[in-house]
């Protein structure tokens, strides 16, 4: 069975707003190196972080942030 994963649309968004891996980082108050594993897919951003991205992207964290999948039913 598929597992659920976290998608998101930060590299799109960064583009659409003119700003870099380093600027976002700056806004959130994390490393460049953390925002491009969150980008690529390799880590998870807590929700906190999750909603700072999406404030800095001025987005909805809904619209960064994507569910994919389906969680196992019980």
């Amino acid at each position: 069975m598929p597992a659920v994963q976290l998608k998101n649309a930060i590299r799109r968004l960064r583009f659409e707003n003119n700003m870099t891996q380093e600027e976002l980082a700056l806004r959130t108050g994390v490393s460049r190196q953390t925002i491009m594993s969150i980008e690529r897919g390799r880590t998870n951003p807590s929700v906190l972080l999750a909603y700072k991205i999406a404030a800095a992207l001025e987005s909805d964290v809904t619209e960064v942030f994507m569910m994919e999948g389906k969680l196992v039913p019980v």
